[in-house]
């Protein structure tokens, strides 16, 4: 190989991965310093969800590989010991230590989590795009955002560890689409269009043992990206082939990129960029942070981010569906409930943490990304029938607001010409659903969501069902008076309320409580 680059900004002694202290402020440290010391640290502080989701499944093949190749055999209550103890500094260190030369941004055979014979590839020796062709913030090409107006012709400098921030979340996250460079397409990363779960501990250590999935001694060709023989032109124009394992996934170059080494220290504006190592998708084998729920032709369909949409809505496809008809659930929070009930935790809450980015399906636009934090108490994770409650009640709440939509869209009809007509109701469904009536109903529902979701799982299931009756009532008026108000005062709008009232009358007496309707039908008897 003819690259002369020179191996630069080792990964395990420079600052590049952004933590936050335990007093809350923010740093930025190596690779070997997060790992070896990760009880000083809250948690990354990473601000792009791509990113963080990225970054931590990263750090995660690093501590699985470390473990298994140098501590042996571990179980949960190795992991418990860890959780409370710190991480075995040994087996990191060891692995650190062995695969070193690989930990370079910059290296002529071993560039990490890069392809180095982009630099040889006729295609793309003398090809270069700018940095922001990772960045899904940034513009680039035909890409334009609202707040980056950065130009492909004059790339402006991005500190080194910002760029490999940003290789990491591309790689995982980005959309299956053209490439045009070894292949004409290729498929998306692993967590395209997810809205990837992480469970969250009190420090980096929590969080990185609750999230380490099990040892298993069948996975010992599930290697990361470093680990493997770089890749040659003819695996880059090479078929999709299935992940090995979760290594496999976190660690997989799904594009191939090349920084070029500029003489800026510790920056670089531009690399090289082509099709990389296709995932095919295995339906029997799930990535371990991504959830689905199954639709009714039975397909299991990725949860993802929806405009408007909060992730507690998909609060059923988190928690154990024993049928499996529903749902699936991601492993990694079993992972997490399997090792507090070794802990013997049983009433501490799980904080969990649903991050990614949204796209159009079958296409490179991107939509929206999303970071939110949800504390699920721990009985919703290992008991099937408290899980089976909160499944219930929350698709009782969409079920009570689909019957509202459907009013609300008749009232709005009724303020139009020719109200019967299918083209009518079809423009008063698109105006009730870009009225107020979701995010009214939903924020007012959510904000007894903790209490409901506390009430079963300690088990007080009927306290639990009543209070939530009274929420979705509370929640069902307010949705109703704020599309009524945002129609106006017209005669035509009263008439149309109206026609709509006993039809919303009796939506809201199906939410009253068994004893209230008893005791009003005694008292009129």
């Amino acid at each position: 190989m003819t690259n002369d680059t020179k191996p630069a900004f080792n990964l395990l002694d420079e600052p590049w991965i952004p933590v936050r202290t335990l007093d809350g402020k923010a740093c930025e440290v190596s690779l070997a310093e997060v790992l070896l010391n990760a009880r000083e640290y809250a948690a990354l502080a990473e601000t792009s969800p791509p990113n963080l989701i990225a970054l931590y499944r990263l750090l995660l093949a690093v501590l699985h590989r470390a473990l298994t190749t140098h501590h042996g055999t571990w179980r949960d209550a190795d992991r418990a010991r860890w959780f409370r103890e710190g991480l075995p500094e040994e087996p990191i260190r060891a692995y650190l230590e062995q695969w070193r030369e690989h930990f370079w941004l910059f290296h002529p055979q071993h560039p990490f989590m890069q392809v180095a014979v982009l630099a040889e590839a006729k295609e793309t020796k003398d090809e270069f795009k700018p940095c922001t062709q990772l960045a899904m913030e940034s513009a680039c090409g035909n890409i334009p955002t609202v707040f980056d107006h950065s130009v492909d012709d004059e790339p402006i400098p991005v500190r080194c560890g910002l760029a490999l921030r940003n290789l990491l979340g591309f790689l995982q996250f980005v959309p299956g689409g053209l490439v045009r460079v070894f292949k004409y397409s290729d498929k998306s990363g692993a967590l395209a269009n997810t809205a990837a779960i992480l469970p969250v501990g009190s420090s980096l250590v929590g969080t990185f043992v609750l999230a380490l999935h099990p040892y298993a001694t069948a996975e010992t060709n599930d290697l990361p990206a470093w680990e493997l023989p770089p890749p040659s032109v003819i695996d880059l124009v090479s078929g999709a082939k299935l992940a090995t394992g979760p290594i496999d996934r976190y660690t997989r170059l799904t594009r191939a990129a090349l920084f070029l080494q500029e003489e800026i220290p510790s920056c670089v504006r531009r690399l090289r960029f082509g099709a990389g190592l296709s995932l095919e998708e295995d339906p029997n084998a799930p990535d371990p942070m991504a959830s689905y729920r199954v639709n009714k032709e039975g397909k299991a369909v990725r949860i993802s981010f929806a405009e408007g949409r909060a992730i507690w809505r998909d609060l059923p496809a988190l928690v154990p569906d024993v049928s499996g008809r529903f749902n699936i659930p991601p492993a990694i929070l079993g992972w997490a409930g399997n090792l507090y009930s070794s802990i013997g935790q049983w009433n501490v809450p799980v904080s969990v943490l649903t991050a990614g980015l949204a796209n159009e399906v079958g296409q490179m636009k991107l939509l929206r990304w999303r970071a939110e934090r949800v504390e699920l108490p721990r009985a919703l994770l290992t008991d099937a029938d408290a899980a089976a409650e909160l499944r219930q009640h929350i698709r009782f709440a969409e079920e009570v607001y689909s019957r509202l939509r459907g009013i609300c869209a008749g009232m709005i009809a009724s303020t139009m010409h020719d109200p019967a007509h299918k083209d009518t109701k079809s423009r008063a469904r698109a105006v009730q659903e870009n009225g107020p009536a979701a995010s009214v109903f939903f924020s007012t529902a959510e904000r007894a969501l903790p209490k409901m979701m506390q009430q079963i799982a300690v088990g007080a299931i009927d306290t639990a069902h009543q209070d939530w009756l009274m929420v979705l009532k509370n929640a069902t008026l307010q949705a109703w008076e704020a599309t009524r108000r945002s129609l106006g005062n017209a005669p035509g709008v009263i008439r149309a309320e109206a026609r709509a009232y006993p039809k919303f009358s009796g939506l809201l007496r199906s939410l009253q409580q068994p004893e209230t309707v008893s005791h009003r039908e005694e008292a009129t008897t």
